[in-house]
C-alpha cells in the first residue's frame, strides 16, 4: 500500500469512527466496508465492522469480523476483547474468558479487557472474580464509569447493597446521561425501601439499550396521577407475566381517579385480568387499540401514585377466580414451582433466570412429609421421573386455568416467578423461594412482603444455597400443618 492509498484509508476509517459515534451504524458499516474492499488485511477496519455489528445485535457477523481481526493481527489486544464480549452475549462463557485473558497477556494495561473478563465471571455465578477485575480496571482508569457501574452489580450480588448504591453513584457522577447506571441505582433503592428517589431513577430504564426497542411510540402523553374527568388511560403491560399481576393492583386505583381504564396485557391473563375491579377493557398485547387519551407503563404507576413502602396499595385479593374442588379428605394440598422462565422477554434475564431458579432434585427433601399432596405447578420445565407430583396444568391454557387449580390448593411454594404473584393476588398463603442477590421487589431484611400479605420469604443464606432453603422450608411445614 502506498503513502497516499494509505491515508486515505486512515481518513475513510476516522469518518467510520465518527459515524460510529454518532449512532449512525449503517452510514459507518459502509465505510468500512468500502475500506475493506480494497484493502481486506487491515485487522482493524475488520475489528470496527464488528463493533458495528454488535451495536446491530448481528452477533454471529460481528464474530466472524474479530476473528478475521485476530487472524490478521494477532496482537491486537482490543480486536481479542471484543471477540470475548461478542462471544459472552452469544453464551460461550469460557471462550470468552480466554479471549479476554489473551488480550491481558497481551496488553496487561487494558482496562477495557479487565471489565470484560469481570463481565464473564459475573455471568458465571462469580462475583467475587468478577469484583477483582472491575477493581482492577478501575485502577488503571479510575474514571471508568462502566466499571464503576459492572462493580455495583458484582457488590449487589454479593449482598452488599450500600456499597452497590456508591458505585452507582459514583458512575453517574462521571456520566450523568448513563441509563443503565441510573437502572440499576433504581433496583437498589427500591431494593432498599427508598422508593421516592428510586421510582424517579425507574423511569429510567426506557434509555437502556435492553429497554429502547420495548418502548411504545404514542403520541399520547404518559399519565402521571392526575385526574381523569372519564377520560381513557391505557395501562400497558411492559415486561414479564409477573410484573402485569404485581402492578395491575392499581388499575381499580385510576378508575378511582375517574379515569375509564383500559388494558393491554400478555394474551396467557386477558381471562384472568378481564373481572378485575375497574377496568372497562382488557386487550392482548398485539390487537388493535381503542382510542385513549393518555397511557401509563405499568411498571410506572408506583411512580404516578407516589407509592411508598407504607402505602403499597396490598388489600388481597384483588384478583378473584371461583373456588376449585379440593383433593383427597384430610390431605395438605401445595403446589410448586422451581425453575423461571427459560426464555426470558430481556436478554438481560437470563443469566437471573438461572440464579432464580432451582435444580428440581432440591426440592426431594419435603416429598417424604406425611399428609400432604404435592402439585406441579411448573411449566416448561419437565418434571423428573419418579417424582411425587401431581401434574397440576395438564390442562391449563391460560393464568385463568392455572388460578382455578391454586384456588384449591392450601399453599404455594414457589422460586420468584409469576405463579408466585398470582397466589399473592389471590390472597393464597405462598412461599416464595428466594435467591441471595433477590429482585429488588422483596425488600431487604424482612421474611414478608408489604406488597402480598400472605406471602413468606425463604432466603437462601448464601449464593446458589437452596438445600438450606429446602431444609427451612421442610421445617416450616411440619409446624404449620402439624405434620410428624
Amino acid at each position: 500500500m502506498n503513502g497516499k492509498q494509505r491515508r486515505a484509508d486512515k481518513t475513510l476509517i476516522e469518518t467510520g469512527n465518527r459515524l460510529f459515534a454518532q449512532g449512525r451504524l449503517d452510514e459507518a458499516a459502509a465505510v468500512y466496508e468500502r475500506v475493506l474492499r480494497s484493502h481486506p488485511d487491515l485487522g482493524g477496519a475488520h475489528s470496527n465492522l464488528g463493533n458495528v455489528r454488535m451495536m446491530q445485535g448481528r452477533l454471529d457477523e460481528a464474530i466472524q469480523c474479530y476473528r478475521r481481526a485476530v487472524a490478521l493481527a494477532p496482537g491486537f489486544a482490543g480486536a481479542h476483547s471484543n471477540l470475548g464480549a461478542a462471544l459472552q452475549r452469544q453464551g460461550f462463557l469460557d471462550e470468552a474468558a480466554a479471549c479476554h485473558r489473551r488480550a491481558l497477556a497481551l496488553m496487561p494495561t487494558h482496562p477495557q479487557a479487565h471489565n470484560n473478563l469481570g463481565n464473564v465471571r459475573h455471568e458465571q455465578g462469580r462475583p467475587d472474580e468478577a469484583a477483582a477485575h472491575y477493581q482492577d480496571a478501575l485502577a488503571l482508569n479510575p474514571d471508568f464509569a462502566e466499571a464503576h457501574n459492572n462493580l455495583g452489580l458484582a457488590r449487589k450480588e454479593m449482598g452488599r447493597l450500600d456499597e452497590a448504591v456508591t458505585c452507582y453513584r459514583r458512575a453517574l457522577a462521571l456520566r450523568p446521561d448513563y441509563a443503565e447506571a441510573h437502572y440499576n441505582l433504581a433496583a437498589a433503592l427500591l431494593h432498599a425501601g427508598a422508593f421516592e428517589e428510586g421510582w424517579r431513577e425507574h423511569e429510567w430504564r426506557w434509555r437502556t439499550p435492553q429497554m429502547v426497542p420495548a418502548k411504545r411510540g404514542f403520541h399520547q402523553p404518559q399519565w402521571r396521577g392526575e385526574a381523569g374527568g372519564g377520560r381513557t388511560v391505557l395501562l400497558h403491560a411492559e415486561q414479564g407475566l409477573g410484573d402485569t399481576l404485581q402492578f395491575c393492583r392499581y388499575a381499580p386505583l385510576a378508575a378511582a381517579r375517574g379515569w375509564r381504564v383500559v388494558m393491554e396485557v400478555q394474551k396467557p391473563l386477558v381471562r384472568l385480568l378481564g373481572g378485575l375491579a375497574g377496568v372497562d377493557r382488557v386487550i392482548a398485547r398485539g390487537e388493535a387499540l381503542p382510542p385513549f387519551d393518555v397511557h401509563c407503563p405499568m411498571l410506572s404507576l408506583p411512580l404516578a401514585f407516589g407509592t411508598t413502602v407504607t402505602t403499597i396499595p396490598a388489600d388481597v385479593p384483588y384478583l378473584n377466580v371461583p373456588n376449585a374442588p379440593g383433593g383427597a379428605e384430610g390431605m395438605v394440598r401445595i403446589g410448586v414451582v422451581w425453575a423461571g422462565n427459560p426464555r426470558p422477554l430481556l436478554p438481560m434475564a437470563a443469566a437471573t433466570d438461572r440464579r432464580r431458579s432451582m435444580p428440581p432434585e432440591a426440592l426431594a427433601p419435603l416429598f417424604d412429609l406425611p399428609g400432604v399432596s404435592f402439585i406441579s405447578l411448573q411449566k416448561d420445565h419437565p418434571t423428573p421421573a419418579g417424582f411425587p407430583l401431581a401434574d397440576g396444568l395438564a390442562d391449563a391454557i391460560d393464568f385463568a386455568d392455572t388460578a382455578a387449580v391454586i384456588a384449591g390448593l392450601d399453599l404455594v411454594v414457589s422460586v420468584d416467578t409469576a405463579v408466585a404473584h398470582l397466589a399473592g393476588a389471590m390472597g393464597k398463603p405462598v412461599w416464595l423461594l428466594d435467591r441471595f442477590d433477590p429482585c429488588w421487589r422483596w425488600l431487604r431484611g424482612r421474611d414478608d412482603s408489604p406488597w402480598y400479605p400472605t406471602a413468606r420469604i425463604f432466603r437462601q443464606a448464601r449464593p446458589g444455597d437452596w438445600d438450606g432453603v429446602i431444609l427451612a422450608v421442610r421445617a416450616a411445614l411440619q409446624r404449620t400443618f402439624a405434620l410428624r
